[in-house]
């Protein structure tokens, strides 16, 4: 189960983890685009060897500078894909457009009963938001 105080993350079960060419701007990119919150990073100068971004429904995601010693250095910068749940579509939609997102597919009504849109940031992973939580378990 994924504990928060505020937007700060205690445990969470799945982190999907990028690499960019720019982790510092991707860092800065995430926060003015989407809101995700700068919990951790570890690294010197423009490296980013680990960087850990907190979403406010919970969970987060991973990241870090291309390097060779990193255990993605086998994964393309800009590769992958990710989902999060919000429960303001709408106002996250403006909010990335405004940051300069690249509008993938715009806001729609899905037919399972979710409200959402997809987005590549500056490098181009591709960000999906919506209402859907997932199939109750």
């Amino acid at each position: 189960m994924t504990e928060t105080t505020n937007t700060r993350i205690t445990t969470a079960s799945v982190w999907p983890c990028f690499t960019y060419r720019d982790a510092p701007a991707a860092i800065d990119f995430l926060q003015r685009a989407f809101g995700l919150v700068e919990t951790a990073r570890y690294g010197t100068g423009d490296v980013v060897e680990h960087a850990e971004l907190a979403w406010s429904a919970g969970g987060g995601v991973m990241l870090g500078s291309v390097r060779d010693e990193s255990v993605l250095c086998e994964t393309p910068p800009g590769a992958g894909s990710v989902y999060l749940v919000t429960d303001d579509p709408d106002g996250l939609y403006e909010r990335a457009r405004a940051a300069g997102a690249t509008m993938v597919r715009g806001l729609r009504d899905e037919d399972y009963g979710s409200r959402g849109f997809t987005c590549r940031d500056p490098e181009g992973v591709l960000w999906s938001f919506g209402t859907y939580t997932g199939t109750p378990g």
